[in-house]
């Protein structure tokens, strides 16, 4: 007499590694986010420096403020001063992308493994219950 329980099963570990996919779907969403917001940045910077040569630059700078977000203090102080204070920021703004990118993808890497541990062992645990539960003929 043998058991008749392998769809279910099958389905289970078919969730198990669909979780396990999943997960990594969405590092592939997570993992370019620092970059993305590095790139708007440094073009709101590069609109920052144009605008200082509008001709009307307080107002044109004064619509840019909310997209520098932290970055907004090279707006302070004097316009003579201003190419510097942005070369400034964006040695600073690298150095801080880059530092978000690299813990963005430590815990992506420790979220895809403990996934795929979880998953791991949820299947082993099927197997193993499944594996007791058959009759010896």
């Amino acid at each position: 007499m043998t058991r008749r329980h392998s769809g279910s099963i099958m389905g289970f570990m078919a969730m198990a590694f669909a979780v396990v996919g999943l997960t990594g779907l969405f590092a592939t969403y997570a993992a370019p986010l620092p970059l993305e917001r590095a790139l708007l940045r440094e073009t709101a910077l590069d609109e920052v420096l144009a605008a200082s040569h509008a001709p009307d630059p307080a107002a044109a700078l004064a619509l840019l403020r909310p997209r520098l977000d932290d970055s907004a203090t090279v707006l302070e102080g004097p316009a003579s001063g201003l190419a510097e204070r942005i070369a400034a920021e964006r040695v600073g703004l690298r150095q801080r992308f880059t530092a978000e990118a690299a813990a963005t993808g430590l815990r992506l890497r420790v979220l895809i493994g403990l996934m795929t541990a979880t998953a791991a062992l949820f299947g082993a645990a099927l197997l193993g219950s499944t594996l007791r539960g058959a009759p010896s003929d």
